[in-house]
């Protein structure tokens, strides 16, 4: 638990600092409308889905453990790839690097989620969720600061006088030059630390399993990994939590400062505070208050019900639903989870990796939301794609997952 504990502390270092890149790349890489911003999200997420079956092919063929070695070397590519993205100005070659690190962290998810879910009892596997949930959204808190201490703070003149336009010819080139160098020094470290975790997490005691092994079932006769409706239903139900999650988080930097807030980088850090909280909600009171399925239950009505505030208060009330969201959110993906994954038997390893690829909903609902926001010219308008969502996760909380059959 600790060794994954530090592989999930990994994860949210990595993916919660995006809530801020893309405010940054828009003024760094002069970009134009909200779909060129988002689509720095679109490229790290989007690798869940092109890369979690291969990555579970991987882990088949050399194990859990060189996986997760892999995983956190691939990871480390990734950051010294934002070196020549910088040096050279190029926004494709910073999606590339994006990309490379969301592909890593397909393997890794893949690794780590079915160890979560299996090392313990099924009924407790929420609260072991939970408690690598709040090394996750730890780092997603600290990610997010220290970006904007290391990087931001320093540039913040500079950032200022781009956007006002003061800046222009040779003054406004070597301006956009300097900001975009500032990323090299942090994802330099970043990148070394990883390949020292690779090295540290391969040498642990951690041992490796085999989750289709671990299974008491031997997957029921069924012929095909889609004959499971619960889990089909949940990767559905995962994707809509994961993109919702992924709103309520990386948007929240543009919607505050047209609130009129004044310091919006703190917004993030804020939403993923009610997240930890959220989480250690989860550990206290799950299983012995709470049941898993009844927590699931609360949390995605809760949800809908703050999605509803969102959309009928004025921006300035509405943007503290968002912050407060963090608290449903915490808790749904460890509900869902292990209601999906339950009994697969020899299928255990493929249903966890297309569990996985329901990350993805991070790269698509932004791109949604960026695209209503564009064409309606109002950033507020664009979270209405929460309700249909929460209103999904609400099904599969209180039927969904209990469908055996088709």
């Amino acid at each position: 638990m600790v060794m994954l504990g530090c592989l999930f502390f990994v994860f949210g270092l990595v993916s919660w600092v995006n809530s801020i890149l893309v405010p940054y790349f828009k003024v760094a890489c002069e970009l134009k409308t909200e779909v060129q911003g988002y689509l720095a999200q679109f490229a790290f997420y989007i690798a869940y889905l092109v890369m979690t079956i291969p990555a579970s092919a991987l882990l088949s063929r050399v194990g859990y453990k060189k996986g997760a070695m892999i995983g956190l070397w691939i990871l480390a590519l990734g950051a010294f790839l934002f070196t020549p993205a910088a040096l050279t100005r190029t926004y494709n070659l910073f999606l590339l690097a994006l990309f490379t690190m969301g592909t890593a962290l397909a393997i890794l998810q893949t690794v780590a989620n079915p160890f979560v879910t299996i090392i313990g009892p099924i009924e407790s596997a929420a609260k072991r969720i939970s408690i690598v949930g709040i090394c996750n959204k730890a780092a997603g808190i600290l990610a997010p600061i220290i970006f904007s201490a290391i990087v931001i703070a320093p540039n913040k003149a500079k950032m200022d006088l781009i956007q006002s336009g003061s800046l222009v010819g040779a003054d406004k080139e070597a301006a956009l030059s300097d900001l975009l160098r500032g990323v090299i020094p942090p994802y330099l470290v970043l990148g070394v630390l990883l390949i020292v975790f690779g090295i540290v997490f391969y040498r642990s005691s951690i041992q490796d399993i085999n989750p289709a092994k671990a299974s008491t079932k031997e997957g029921e006769g069924r012929k095909s990994i889609l004959s499971y409706p619960y889990l089909v239903l949940g990767v559905l139900a995962l994707f809509c939590h994961l993109g919702t999650q992924a709103l309520s988080v990386n948007t929240i930097i543009g919607y505050a400062g047209t609130a009129g807030v004044a310091n919006t980088t703190i917004f993030p850090s804020l939403t993923l505070a009610c997240t930890l909280l959220g989480y250690f909600l989860g550990v206290i009171l799950i299983p012995k208050v709470l049941s898993q399925q009844t927590t699931l239950k609360i949390c995605t009505s809760l949800g809908l019900v703050l999605s509803i505030l969102v959309m009928v208060l004025k921006p300035e009330y509405s943007i503290w639903c968002l912050v407060l969201m963090g608290i449903p959110n915490s808790v749904i993906y460890a509900g869902i989870w292990p209601l999906a994954i339950h009994d697969l038997g020899k299928w255990t390893n493929l249903g966890s990796a297309i569990l996985v690829m329901a990350l993805c909903g991070s790269a698509i609902f932004p791109l949604i939301y960026a695209s209503i926001a564009d064409a309606s010219a109002s950033l507020h308008t664009a979270y209405w794609i929460l309700i249909p969502a929460f209103a999904y996760m609400i099904f599969y909380a209180f039927a969904g997952h209990k469908i055996n059959k088709w």
